[in-house]
């Protein structure tokens, strides 16, 4: 017998047939001998509904008033799905955030953590009880309903898991499993069985859509076994583990992109101590992330050029910020370029096999592809291309790098 985690995505519940379904495959479970906790989201479009109609409303809304209008769709979605198991003989109740308690700070809108009391559940447990858990919500410390943020579901998935020290924390999408990269864009993209948390921590920062960012590096702080599965096909979906649990390792584990993204640069800034702070501390301040940064060896010793990328919802607030600062600090013009795309290859071999970088750059110049900023880490290179080039760079890079479906 083992404890279980089950996290179903709004397209997994997006209509009463596949809450249906939904059920089914927690039953399975259940008469496997499993203990089984389910979280789910709200259905498909309905969140996008929720926060439109907030903004209808009013444009300068009251977030904790933003955070129970938002936290509405996965109520509707518990209680059907403890219906139609109920409906199906397995013993189920519903729970919100506030009733289990999901204790969370008090930023609403994207609120974090704190703990969470699995008492009752796991008292249930023991009664043969299985627990529909509405994601993506909780109760911050001033007892207002607290939402975690898009994605927030997979969080609220996993750091139950952490808390109820379960085996497993099985996340259902609309994919089955983690690839190489998007099959989309290229056919021969393989399933990856086994990646490390690590792995699956930058793919997911650099544009992989299949699991939420802060998701993952709370598996990896808690030792979460996690399993990216399909909801609508039964076959072995993709683990992501830690390292010690892959015997060997590909020098490169797979290729994300990002297109979310726009390059800014600041011709002639001041080659003095203190301007980068500046610069960079009223971007934080005004909540840009700056994500790549390069600046220009100055010529003069006066000068320099400072380039950095932005999202694309950021642009125009960076740009704004950018422009009030060019009288204190003198810079001669910016300069912002919305076309352009994030690749990255990643993977946990890179630190004891050279060479990955130089793959990367002689593969793009050989299809004639400019690269405008490097940035990389332990484990990972990225590089700012053209947007136009994108599809490109990415099934050139996925054969340069043998991760072809047909290499082996």
């Amino acid at each position: 017998m083992a404890r279980i985690v089950m996290k179903f995505g709004g397209t997994s519940v997006g209509d009463v047939e596949r809450i249906k379904r939904v059920a089914q495959r927690v039953k399975r479970e259940v008469d496997a001998g499993h203990e089984v906790a389910v979280v789910v989201s709200a259905m498909a479009g309905t969140t996008n509904q929720l926060v439109k109609w907030c903004g209808e409303v009013s444009r300068l809304y009251d977030a904790r008033e933003y955070d129970v209008v938002v936290a509405s769709g996965e109520q509707v979605t518990v209680g059907l799905l403890a219906m139609a198991l109920q409906d199906i003989g397995v013993n189920a109740r519903s729970w919100l955030g506030w009733q289990i308690p999901f204790g969370t700070d008090g930023i609403h809108g994207k609120a974090r953590i704190a703990e969470i009391d699995t008492t009752e559940m796991v008292k249930r447990f023991s009664q043969g009880q299985v627990a529909v858990v509405a994601g993506f919500q909780g109760i911050g410390p001033d007892a207002r309903i607290t939402t975690l943020g898009r994605g927030g579901s997979d969080t609220s998935a996993v750091a139950l898991a952490a808390a109820l020290r379960a085996d497993r924390c099985d996340i259902y999408t609309d994919v089955d499993g983690v690839y190489t990269t998007n099959p989309r864009i290229v056919s021969k993209a393989r399933k990856i069985e086994r990646i490390t948390y690590e792995e699956m921590l930058e793919l997911a920062s650099q544009g992989a859509k299949v699991l939420e960012t802060r998701s993952v590096a709370m598996a990896m702080q808690h030792g979460v076994r996690v399993q990216v599965l399909s909801s609508f096909v039964d076959m072995p979906g993709t683990l992501v583990v830690d390292e010690d649990e892959i015997v060997e390792q590909q020098v490169v584990t797979g290729i994300a992109y990002s297109p979310d993204e726009a390059k800014i640069t600041l011709v002639g800034v001041p080659d003095r101590p203190g301007v980068a702070g500046a610069i960079f501390g009223s971007l934080s301040d005004s909540a840009v992330n700056v994500d790549m940064i390069v600046q220009n060896v100055s010529q003069d010793g006066k000068t320099t050029d400072l380039t950095f990328t932005v999202s694309h919802a950021d642009l125009d607030r960076a740009t704004h910020v950018l422009e009030k600062l060019k009288g204190e600090l003198a810079y001669g013009e910016i300069v912002s370029d919305p076309n352009v795309c994030k690749i990255s290859v990643v993977g946990v071999g890179m630190r004891s096999q050279p060479g990955v970088a130089k793959t990367m750059f002689q593969t793009l110049a050989e299809k004639g592809i400019n690269i405008q900023v490097i940035s990389t880490s332990e484990i990972k290179v990225s590089v700012l291309i053209g947007s136009d080039y994108t599809e490109l760079a990415v099934r050139a890079l996925h054969t340069a790098y043998g991760l072809d479906a047909d290499a082996e």
